[in-house]
């Protein structure tokens, strides 16, 4: 992208505005009095002084607006109070360029109405005190044409400001998905992997033996597909410890459930580490039938809840849906967020 200092851009318009300035201090012989072109003058370069001032906003503040727009009202009505309308005034009629110069740069800060208005009052000003001859004839066809183009170019540029805008959005999307569809990717090959990584060696034994399980084999079996199903729904809940902790309840006939519903994903390796041996422990050193192991969201100072549940059938009376009311709380632990 190509970019120019705007500093240099003031500095362009500053000069260009001096210049209408030099101008009319050459012709000052031009006026039967010179002291309302001089005024004139000093008004036209305070209100230019302000209008491209280097730390003001893009936008010309509402206030400013109507400063330039009484200065543009006020040059015309000084100068040409001391001038012939049916003479040749030369550059006596600078005052003409400088409306518009001053009306260009308030359209180029975005003050349209004010620009349209100050050419507007000028090219009045001119059809009655010179007649509609003058509009070409002392350069007012020119500064509303400077105008116009300062309107198209400001349109132009806002337009394609929101184009830039738009594609750096439709840029940041499209990133995002990827990104997603990689994460997504990336996810699945990992879960395929360790699926397989668990599941392949008993894959293999049941193929070789037909499928023709002993007792031991398929209680294995279940084990493994509840392990595979803690690597998905108790992603941050596992580690080295858990999974043996876990493993060794399950030996014993416990039904022990993992539940990752984020809260702990923020947490440092030393904090997640503790949590987690925690974990192990309280698992380790339950005699609980059933063991629910859930994360709680983040915000709490809690990050981890365990229940331990001791049932009074074995647990066969919840496999059917049903609740005994005499179910003991063996486990209740609540792991803090933080030591």
């Amino acid at each position: 992208m190509i970019t120019i200092p705007r500093l240099l851009i003031l500095a362009l318009g500053a000069l260009f505005s001096a210049y209408h300035i030099v101008l009319g201090i050459y012709a000052l012989g031009v006026p039967a009095t010179p002291w309302p072109s001089l005024v004139a003058m000093a008004l036209y370069a305070v209100a230019t002084l302000i209008s491209l001032w280097p730390s003001s906003p893009t936008q010309m503040p509402l206030w400013l607006g109507g400063f330039t727009l009484a200065t543009v009202i006020a040059l015309p009505l000084l100068v040409t109070s001391q001038l012939d309308p049916h003479a040749d005034n030369g550059y006596a009629t600078w005052y003409v360029a400088a409306v518009g110069t001053l009306m260009t740069i308030a359209a180029a800060r975005r003050r349209l109405a004010v620009a349209w208005a100050g050419v507007a009052f000028l090219a009045l000003h001119t059809v009655i005190w010179a007649g509609p001859g003058a509009l070409g004839g002392i350069g007012v066809v020119g500064s509303i044409v400077w105008v116009a183009v300062a309107h198209m170019l400001g349109l132009q540029l806002a337009k394609a400001g929101r184009d830039a805008n738009h594609f750096l959005r439709a840029e940041r999307e499209a990133t995002e998905w990827q990104a997603a569809q990689d994460a997504h990717l990336y996810e699945r090959r990992f879960r395929l992997a360790q699926t397989n990584r668990i599941a392949a060696p008993m894959l293999r034994r049941i193929s070789d033996l037909g499928g023709d399980l002993t007792d031991g084999q398929r209680q294995e079996c279940r084990n493994l597909e509840a392990a595979i199903r803690d690597e998905i729904r108790g992603r941050m809940l596992l580690n080295d410890r858990v999974r043996a902790a876990v493993r060794a309840a399950r030996g014993q006939g416990a039904i022990v459930t993992l539940l990752d519903e984020g809260g702990i994903d923020e947490l440092c390796d030393e904090e997640r580490g503790r949590v987690l041996d925690t974990l192990a422990e309280a698992i380790q050193g339950s005699a609980a039938n059933k063991i629910i192991a859930r994360t709680v969201s983040d915000g709490s100072e809690t990050a981890v809840t365990v229940v331990g549940l001791r049932l009074s059938d074995g647990g066969s009376a919840s496999a059917l849906g049903q609740e005994e009311l005499d179910d003991e709380v063996e486990l209740w632990l609540e792991i803090p967020r933080r030591a």
